[in-house]
């Protein structure tokens, strides 16, 4: 196989362009639409909800798997949840429920002009050009959404092509994060002491770990330097991170060279009048919870 075309881009442009694509991908997330599709195939807990959501991919696979991927979520609310999910609703009748809320969610939030505008079929096309250039090698959440047939719709092509994008991205922070010796909690807690990070309370409630989890890990990451006595990140601390966040960039640069600066800054331009039209029409109603959305340290 050859390699794909790659051009140089302007420094953090492929960070940007994945900053301003991959909220999108997340809004369903947190819709009262997902709840309501989820509900009516018999999917009523939050929990259960998210994680046969995202892990549907799959296939009927079991705990440890998504465990393993997923990274930053508590093996004993995975097993409480997965497999016993695909006994309620089989992962393609999940996946089917799952498109129906984007489209939903999506033309409730940007209205029809916006679903079925010229900018939203460009948006797709050039989103859908660049993951050409993602690789499934060591990246399993991608590989498994890559295995999913694109939708016809062009804002379904779209948000398709930005979970592509979003989770060949976390696939390779993974990999980063054990490279620095960041284990799930520590990984949320560090990510967190940035101030980019979700808040403590939310993350420790919706990643099923206990209080006594996150105290541990802080007290792991102040024997090795990186917090301190306060719970903030110390000057190593904020270098491991910015290397963590560095490193990430370079595993999930091929996208973005693919398709060369000038289609990156139109996709990141259509990408950002997206978002901030969703943000505007209340896409995080639990805003007050987040400080960021990231990856494996964010969702």
């Amino acid at each position: 196989m050859s390699e794909p075309t790659r051009t140089p881009l302007p420094e953090r442009a492929a960070r940007r362009c994945h900053n301003a694509v991959n909220p999108l991908h997340s809004f369903h997330y947190f819709s009262p639409e997902l709840a309501a599709e989820m509900g009516e195939i018999g999917l009523t807990d939050s929990s259960a909800v998210y994680l046969a959501t995202r892990a549907a991919a799959f296939g009927p696979v079991g705990a440890g798997a998504v465990t393993a991927s997923f990274y930053n979520f508590s093996p004993e609310l995975v097993a409480r949840h997965l497999p016993a999910a695909w006994d309620t609703a089989a992962p393609d009748v999940v996946l089917r429920a799952r498109l129906r809320t984007v489209d939903r969610l999506l033309r409730r939030l940007l209205g029809d002009d916006a679903v079925e505008s010229a900018e939203m079929k460009d948006a797709a096309r050039l989103a859908l050009r660049a993951t050409e250039a993602c690789r499934p090698e060591g990246r399993p959440l991608y590989a498994a959404h890559a295995d999913l047939p694109v939708p016809e719709e062009p804002h379904l092509a779209y948000w398709h092509a930005a979970t592509l994008l979003r989770e060949h991205r976390g696939d390779g922070h993974v990999h980063v994060l054990l490279r620095a010796g960041l284990d799930p909690v520590e990984a949320l807690v560090t990510h967190t002491a940035t101030g980019r990070g979700m808040v403590p309370r939310f993350v420790v409630a919706s990643r099923g770990w206990h209080r006594a989890d996150w105290e541990a890990a802080a007290d792991r990451l102040r024997e090795r330097g990186l917090l301190d006595a306060e719970g903030e990140l110390t000057e190593t601390g904020q270098a491991l991170r910015t290397r963590v966040e560095t490193e990430t960039d370079a595993l999930d640069e091929a996208p973005y060279a693919h398709l060369g600066a000038e289609d990156v800054a139109r996709l990141t331009e259509l990408a950002t009048g997206f978002t901030r039209a969703g943000i505007a029409a209340g896409a995080f109603p639990c805003g007050d919870l987040r400080q960021g959305l990231g990856p494996r340290g964010g969702l």
